[in-house]
């Protein structure tokens, strides 16, 4: 898979440290760095990106602005020097938040979740034809769901937090990740309050991996996840705020 990308930020040093690390991701392919968003905006309506880094920061207009105005958006990873525009930027569906400086290995973590995103978008794309919800059922310590023809048990003890994407959602557990078409509502409904939290309008959580609560953000083993406005009250209580 070739993923096609694009870099917008003002400043060429920062440019030049993202075209180092995409030259080293051969599932990368860089068709431009820009230092105005306003700069790149045919070049994306075209179609032909799949992938934006940019900056949030920016004299123009910010990346998340610009964003916002897209009508036909690529996949997006934000750049930025303020943790504090994290939660917008998930606002938008953004893949993830790179806050500067970041490593390489940090960067290539993100890569991979558009990664693994494109793919399961390739899957659901391959089974349009079939009903919108799989075949999902539920017992004490378990459910079963149906995705890629197989029927999979999943443990609850396992299963570490479930990621809303449209129709689909990927279940990503201890032991491997895995797509399938269902509802993030039925799910939430379905699994044990006791067990599970909805944190988010595309997250659901297992309460024995949450780590830490900062801002507006739960961290869960190396992985932040956004806390919606709406499930705020209810997370803070886990921690007895």
């Amino acid at each position: 898979m070739k993923i096609r990308c694009l870099v917008i930020d003002d400043e060429r040093l920062a440019r030049d440290y993202l075209k180092n690390y995409i030259s080293k991701v051969p599932e990368l392919e860089l068709l431009g760095d820009f230092n105005s968003p306003l700069k790149a905006t045919e070049l994306i309506k075209s179609g032909n990106i799949d992938l934006l880094f940019i900056d949030i920061q920016m004299p123009d207009i910010t990346g998340v602005d610009f964003v916002k105005s897209l009508s036909r958006k690529p996949e997006v990873i934000f750049t930025t020097a303020y943790q504090e525009y994290a939660l917008e930027g998930f606002n938008l569906s953004a893949v993830d938040y790179l806050l500067k400086p970041f490593s390489f290995e940090r960067f290539y973590q993100a890569v991979n979740k558009v990664i693994d995103k494109l793919e399961n978008k390739q899957i659901f794309d391959e089974n349009e034809n079939l009903p919108l919800q799989s075949q999902t059922s539920y017992a004490d310590k378990y459910l079963t769901i149906r995705a890629d023809r197989k029927f999979y048990k999943i443990n609850f003890d396992d299963l570490v937090y479930i990621e809303g994407q449209k129709a689909y959602v990927t279940f990503h557990t201890s032991i491997k990740k895995i797509t399938a078409l269902a509802s993030l509502k039925e799910l939430e409904e379905a699994l044990p309050k006791n067990q599970f939290i909805r944190i988010h309008k595309s997250y659901i959580v297992a309460i024995r991996e949450i780590n830490s609560l900062e801002g507006n953000m739960i961290e869960i083993n190396d992985t932040q996840l956004p806390v919606g406005k709406s499930y705020k009250e209810a997370v803070m209580k886990l921690f007895g705020i």
